[in-house]
């Protein structure tokens, strides 16, 4: 099971929209996919048409990562409809803002993972929408993760945003003990016609080469179009969104490449527990 965190910084850049591509994504080549919805604003779980019902959520997981909560906070999505395949949904909900606390016990950061651990055998691949800042919430997601990818539009504040993400996720692993892998920035919103966004882009490409993805993700109504029918934009029959599908098929090619080759272990006890394991076969 291969986990992927989509986050930033800074919101209203299109985080939950390129988390929903990915899962579209995934989910047309053949992968069984969990989405996991732990930003409190629950754009994710709404995105993808679903109804609660007397399910349990994110919450309740965050607070109590047994078997039975875990399974009872994930329903299937309006994805799953004449499918034999399915994208579930670990539900969200505006409660997980109470788990946003300044000063969080250490243990309290590994509660997605320890739930995701429970879920090794039933998924593929697990797609995480993180809130839109740094908070408690931001590193669970971080910590259960493989690869965590950046979303920036190409605007001043989303360019520092970056910065800060990463210089994060560096103090986080340290402070943790595990790794936290940044898959790479991705660029949402893009105008070629915007002077401002080829400048902002150059300034990403001399900030931060390495991490850069080479996909450019322009706005396109069919995106809108597709994410308004709770469909999967592999799905929409437009020449427009068949060339969103495509280049969300890219930048999961990366992701895939990533994980291919540079498992990391997490197994049925979590990643830190994993780590660990590791860290006392290299002495």
């Amino acid at each position: 099971m291969d986990v992927l965190s989509v986050s930033s910084l800074k919101g209203g850049v299109g985080k939950t929209t390129v988390a929903l591509g990915l899962a579209s994504a995934a989910l047309a080549r053949g992968k069984r996919t969990l989405v996991v919805d732990i930003d409190p604003q629950t754009d994710l779980t709404t995105g993808l048409a679903v109804d609660p019902g007397s399910a349990l959520t994110v919450a309740d997981v965050l607070k109590n990562p047994s078997p039975d909560v875990v399974r009872r906070a994930i329903v299937s999505s309006a994805w799953t409809e004449d499918r034999t395949l399915s994208v579930d949904v670990m539900v969200g909900s505006p409660r997980t803002i109470e788990f946003d606390v300044p000063a969080p016990r250490p243990r309290d950061l590994w509660k997605l993972d320890e739930a995701l651990a429970l879920l090794e055998d039933a998924y593929d691949v697990v797609i995480i929408d993180c809130p839109p800042s740094l908070n408690s919430l931001t590193r669970n997601a971080w910590l259960a993760s493989d690869r965590v990818l950046l979303i920036a539009e190409p605007s001043l504040f989303a360019v520092s945003a970056v910065g800060r993400a990463l210089k994060a996720m560096e103090e986080l692993s340290l402070d943790q003990q595990v790794p936290v892998k940044p898959l790479g920035v991705l660029v949402n919103r893009f105008r070629k016609q915007s002077i401002e966004h080829e400048f902002r882009i150059s300034e990403l490409e001399q900030l931060y080469p390495r991490q850069l993805l080479d996909v450019r993700l322009p706005e396109r109504a069919s995106l809108q179009q597709a994410q308004g029918s709770a469909r999967p934009v592999h799905s929409w029959p437009s020449e427009s969104g068949k060339k969103m599908a495509a280049q969300f098929d890219q930048v999961f090619d990366v992701f895939e490449q990533a994980v291919d080759g540079h498992p990391q272990a997490r197994g049925h006890a979590g990643r830190k527990a994993a780590a660990k394991a590791a860290e006392k076969k290299t002495h």
